[in-house]
């Protein structure tokens, strides 16, 4: 089977990958003892997942990207201020509990910048341009969560939130995997060894973010019980956010007269979280865990439910109303 036909059969099937994943490590973790100390291999995991994401940007794509300023303007402005205005809204809805709010602030304030991609793409959105946003959406919630996350708690972040796991995070999920992908992008298009590896890297999308997802939950499972009621909290106001954010998103894209396939990308992406990321900011916080991981790891399940709705419904958005 060639590379091409084989990456398009994991995109098409990766919600059944990432669930089928998502059932063998929680099995995993109750019969294996000992899988917490898997928490070690999250960030490698991660970075490799990152790496493999950022190699789908074309260099040249990320000038067509800051090009397209409405969309560019459409994505920021949703993301980084409609966004952050429902989720305060939301958040006063759940008990005054600031390990509660602040797990469903960090996944909730951060887009989506890996699987989110394949999703528009599946439901006809113009998958391009948001990958070639992608460095821009990381690099805006790594810098602009800490200032959202005092804005929003105050105080009861102050002893909980420290500046060293974001740098660290920059350093290691993005400025590294980025610098690595641009010289892997180089490389291929000087040799042809460059290219063929290029080709095989292009297959590890679906597979190393359903290596994440089985290293997250393999972590997590053992540490549930404690957890159970906060997890069981958060549910109805991670479907009231995954029900509004993409609408709000479509509205924002026509408020800054986005060809249709844009606007849905601008949809989707306001309403995919990057929960796996994020989740070794929210370990590095004392106390965090059970309770945030849970937190976390529950809007990630509740969110792979929403994109099979997402890529059923989005992909209809403007296709009766074609922009004159």
């Amino acid at each position: 089977m060639n590379s091409p036909r084989l990456k398009e059969i994991l995109e098409n099937h990766q919600i059944a990958v990432y669930f089928a994943t998502i059932v063998a490590a929680a099995i995993f973790a109750l019969i294996v003892p000992g899988t917490t100390a898997f928490e070690a291999a999250i960030n490698p995991a991660l970075a490799l997942m990152l790496f493999v994401t950022f190699l789908q940007v074309p260099l040249a794509d990320l000038a067509r990207a800051f090009s397209h300023s409405r969309f560019l303007g459409a994505l920021l402005t949703t993301n980084f201020l409609v966004v952050p205005l429902l989720v305060v809204l939301l958040v006063q809805l759940l008990p005054p509990h600031p390990i509660v709010r602040l797990g469903v602030l960090l996944v909730l304030l951060t887009p989506c910048i890996d699987y989110v991609v394949t999703f528009s793409h599946l439901g006809r959105a113009d998958a391009r341009l948001l990958l070639a946003a992608t460095p821009v959406l990381l690099i805006g919630q790594m810098l602009l969560l800490p200032a959202f996350l005092g804005v929003f708690l105050g105080d009861a972040t102050a002893g909980l939130v420290h500046l060293g796991p974001f740098i660290h995070a920059f350093v290691w999920l993005i400025a590294i995997p980025f610098a690595a992908a641009g010289f892997m992008q180089l490389w291929a298009a000087r040799s042809r060894i460059g290219e063929s590896a290029l080709a095989i890297l292009s297959l590890l999308p679906v597979p190393a973010t359903a290596l994440v997802l089985f290293i997250v939950i393999a972590t997590v499972v053992p540490q549930l019980g404690a957890a159970t009621d906060a997890a069981l909290q958060v549910i109805p106001l991670y479907v009231a956010f995954a029900l509004a954010s993409p609408v709000l998103g479509w509205i924002v894209g026509r408020l800054f007269h986005l060809e249709a396939p844009a606007g849905r990308a601008v949809a989707f992406s306001a309403g995919t979280r990057n929960s796996l990321v994020v989740l070794p900011l929210a370990l590095a916080i004392p106390g965090a865990i059970p309770i945030l991981p849970a937190i976390i790891v529950t809007q990630t399940l509740v969110e792979l439910v929403s994109e099979l709705v997402y890529v059923r419904l989005l992909s209809r958005l403007g296709a009766s109303k074609p922009r004159p």
